[in-house]
């Protein structure tokens, strides 16, 4: 049984508690269990009275216990798996728990962000601390009332017991509330786990399919206002004038004015990123009225910088420079070995930039008063975004409160909350609530995109089919997707990683894992091409590395486990039973390691009428702990389908600055028809302490994707989307 510190004393529990009494919880709370299946739902009854545990919980003298969700939930399904985590350390029956969105207070939960799949892995001890830390006080409680040492104590499902006697967790909530928090407590043995490891419904389940209110979208408050924005058209533009005399006369406008949403001399944090600080604002009593508004303004923008072209890029990302190229790693002597080599296999993979085009486009209310500001919304970065709208605004960090809504999807694009401040300042001049509704052509051309990339590629082969240099040169427009440190660094005596960027005025930021999103499946793209002309099995070729990286690794840097590594390339070869053939079925696997977890994918896939259909994904995962594996289960489905659809369909392109796509008429996503018909999600067995999700399935899955399309019809893809003739729709 492992020991844990308590990092937070009852001074900061009895803070929380009051700040959750003052108003600053948004409650989502669905009052029945969260027992999956076809029995109607059994109906809590509220208790009387609440009695505070700890800031993760409070206990009702019925026994129904109510845990906080401390992380934005942005579909990742932390809002049920963080609870599980406390409701496993509390020993409390699962089917009495009733789940709120905690208030943002960075003091008590520490990490209240949704980026990088870190949330569970950052959340993991603290979690199992709160409910550990609970538990202990009921039983000190039940203890002080049965006169009996605490350590003959027991608990399960919510039951007190001693010898015989038998007390609830409501009976002696009250008394517990008023017991010493432990220095340090006694956690589970991860056999004795109940409920992580078992699988839980989504605790907003009901509300999602019957469209009860839970998104940034759905708030209304009492005198709200709407507003809209018209942006200069094209990156390297800013707004010169405007004539707003036709849409100030429209029916239900209240205002039309320019703003800024950051001062020229405010320094800017990382999450404050937005291209145009400056715009034209329609504020009035609706949508439709502020839409129609909207269409009357007359604008003129000016230049401010280059007018950037997809066609300009390309002319570029065929003329790397010399002197922007730097090196990142080196080991051995690769030039050496390169031309010495009985085979040298050289490609280039390129990708264009992409837009993150979340279901619920970026919207924010704000009510900014002389002495307060209140923010409801989708963000990703409350934190953050705390500090930006404090200094924005002129008022002190704990006049800002910023409650957190469910997103409807975010994949990065909610890290950058200019949306937040934009809906400030509109608030601030107003003097009234107001909501801030971006539409689908706003937040398409306002973008904060994923970089386009390119990548080289050298390998070289011995008289024996051995790899023995290896040479990647990165980069991309304004980042470089390079990771020196990663397979197949270590695995390789000679190896050269170099990396490069070439600036732009184009914005942009973090999309669903960043940087391995366009790395990953153009490396495996490649090693399978090498694993080709050394003669090899693909997986073979792979584990003979990885057996390298383990046994004898080259260089002391390298950032994975070549055994856990390994673990995901034999879960996947055996599940898909690789290795075996069937009539018309292509196939592809790739394997990869990003945000701390292991994801291995074979692709299967058959040409019908000279298109392909994907018929089946197999994923080996290793993210260790599994906590909930409906939940996870369902990330790593979403992930996959995510990188499929984006490497076959999607591309964001530009001419004069400005975006060509505006919308889904241009910009082209998967459809449900060419999603696989079939995604197998396996598990490695694990004690390690959970590591990210959210994020290691989507890159992966592009390298098995673009093998099994060469496997299908003989030719290589060195460029993405994958499908590019079905970019144009009619």
């Amino acid at each position: 049984m492992a020991i844990l510190k308590t990092k937070v004393g009852r001074r900061s529990f009895l803070k929380t508690s009051a700040l959750a009494g003052g108003g600053l919880m948004i409650s989502f709370s669905w009052l029945a269990s969260c027992k999956s299946g076809k029995d109607e739902k059994k109906v809590l009854e509220m208790p009387d009275e609440w009695f505070e545990l700890n800031g993760y919980l409070k206990i009702g003298n019925n026994g129904v216990v109510t845990i906080m969700s401390p992380n934005p939930e942005i579909g990742q399904n932390v809002k049920t798996s963080m609870p599980m985590i406390v409701a496993e350390e509390l020993d409390v029956d699962w089917e009495t728990v009733i789940v709120e969105q905690a208030p943002l207070n960075t003091d008590l939960f520490t990490r209240q962000l949704a980026g990088g799949s870190q949330s569970i892995r950052q959340g993991w001890n603290s979690l199992r601390m709160a409910g550990a830390t609970a538990r202990d006080v009921l039983r000190q409680a039940a203890a002080k009332k049965w006169n009996v040492p605490k350590e003959e104590v027991t608990t399960s499902k919510s039951v007190l017991e001693h010898k015989g006697k038998k007390l609830g967790y409501g009976e002696v909530a009250a008394e517990a509330a008023s017991m010493t928090v432990p220095e340090e407590v006694e956690l589970k043995n991860l056999g004795d786990f109940t409920i992580v490891g078992t699988p839980k419904g989504n605790v907003d389940g009901k509300k999602i399919v019957t469209g009860k209110p839970l998104y940034g979208i759905d708030i209304q408050k009492e005198g709200m206002l709407y507003a809209m924005m018209e942006h200069p058209p094209a990156f390297g533009m800013k707004l010169k004038s405007f004539d707003a005399t036709e849409a100030k006369a429209m029916p239900g406008i209240k205002d039309v004015f320019s703003i800024k949403s950051y001062q020229d001399d405010y320094q800017r944090q990382w999450s404050d990123v937005s291209a145009f600080s400056e715009f034209v604002v329609v504020v009035g009593n609706s949508t439709w009225e502020v839409l129609s508004a909207k269409k009357k303004l007359k604008v003129e923008w000016e230049k401010e910088s280059e007018a950037e072209s997809t066609a300009d890029h390309l002319a570029k990302l065929d003329n790397i420079p010399d002197s922007v190229v730097n090196v990142a790693r080196k080991d051995g002597d690769p030039e050496k070995v390169f031309k010495n080599a009985a085979k040298v296999i050289e490609r280039t993979y390129t990708a264009p930039f992409l837009s993150h085009n979340t279901m619920e486009p970026m919207n924010f209310f704000a009510h900014v008063t002389a002495d307060k500001a209140e923010f409801i919304g989708p963000i990703q970065t409350p934190e953050f975004m705390e500090k930006s709208a404090s200094a924005r605004l002129g008022l002190p960090l704990e006049k800002i409160d910023i409650q957190m809504t469910r997103m409807g999807g975010g994949f990065g694009r909610r890290l950058y909350g200019h949306f937040l401040i934009e809906a400030g300042v509109i608030s601030q001049k107003m003097n009234a609530p107001v909501k801030l509704v971006y539409t689908r052509e706003d937040d398409m051309t306002f973008g904060t995109y994923r970089p386009a990339y390119r990548a080289d590629y050298k390998a070289a082969l011995d008289e024996n089919n051995n790899l023995i240099a290896f040479h990647v040169k990165a980069g991309g427009i304004p980042e470089s997707p390079l990771f020196a440190n990663r397979f197949p660094a270590g695995a390789v005596d000679n190896y050269l990683a170099e990396s490069w960027v070439l600036e732009s005025n184009i914005s942009v930021g973090a999309f669903r894992a960043p940087r391995s999103n366009f790395i990953a499946g153009v490396e495996q793209a490649f090693i399978d091409e090498v694993a080709e002309a050394a003669g090899k099995d693909p997986i073979d070729f792979r584990l003979e590395l990885m057996e390298k990286a383990k046994n004898s690794p080259v260089g002391k840097d390298n950032d994975y486990d070549a055994e856990r590594y390994a673990g995901v390339l034999r879960l996947v070869r055996e599940k898909s039973k690789w290795g075996t053939e069937e009539k018309g079925v292509h196939r592809g696997v790739s394997a990869y390691f990003c945000h701390n977890s292991y994801v291995a994918n074979v692709v299967d896939l058959e040409m019908k009428n000279n298109e392909p259909v994907i018929k089946k994904v197999y994923c080996a995962v290793d993210c260790g702990i599994v906590v909930n594996p409906i939940a996870a289960t369902n990330l790593v489905e979403g992930g996959t389908i995510d990188g499929i659809g984006h490497a076959m369909y999607s591309a964001m392109t530009f001419k004069d600055g400005k975006p060509d796509q505006k919308n889904f008429d241009t910009y082209r996503l998967i459809r449900h028809s060419e999603a696989p018909k079939d995604v197998e999600v396996h598990f490695v067995k694990s004690d390690i302490d959970p590591t990210g999700l959210g994020e290691p399935p989507f890159p992966p899955v592009i390298g098995a994707l673009a093998n099994a399309l060469y496997k299908a019809n003989g030719k290589r893809t060195y460029s993405q989307p994958f499908l590019a003739k079905s970019f144009q729709l009619g």
